[in-house]
């Protein structure tokens, strides 16, 4: 533990960005997998709707923490996390009709 508390918290603030980043990157990936499939989408409302709350509790935990790696990252996940539910529900509603 000792060599956790040596590394700086900016060090830990920008590998939690690029972290985060990442994880966005790969949300980003979903939404235009999802968007571009013809198929219908395997992913289930809980499974998407479980994300977004996910989401929001860690931005709401970065704000109330003033961690920026934490609100930035995932206020932008909640935007692409809302595309892919927006994309998905579209695509299965048109399924079902």
């Amino acid at each position: 533990m000792d060599y956790l508390m040596s590394i700086p918290a900016d060090l830990f603030e920008v590998i939690g960005l690029i972290a985060g980043f990442s994880a966005c990157f790969v949300v980003l990936i979903q939404v235009i997998k999802e968007y571009r499939s013809t198929a219908p989408s395997s992913l289930s409302k809980t499974f998407l709707i479980g994300w977004l709350l996910i989401y929001t509790f860690w931005l709401l935990y970065g704000i109330r923490f003033e961690t920026i790696a934490l609100w930035l990252t995932n206020a932008i996940a909640i935007c692409l996390q809302s595309a892919l539910c927006l994309v998905v529900f579209r695509k299965n509603h048109k399924k079902i009709h």
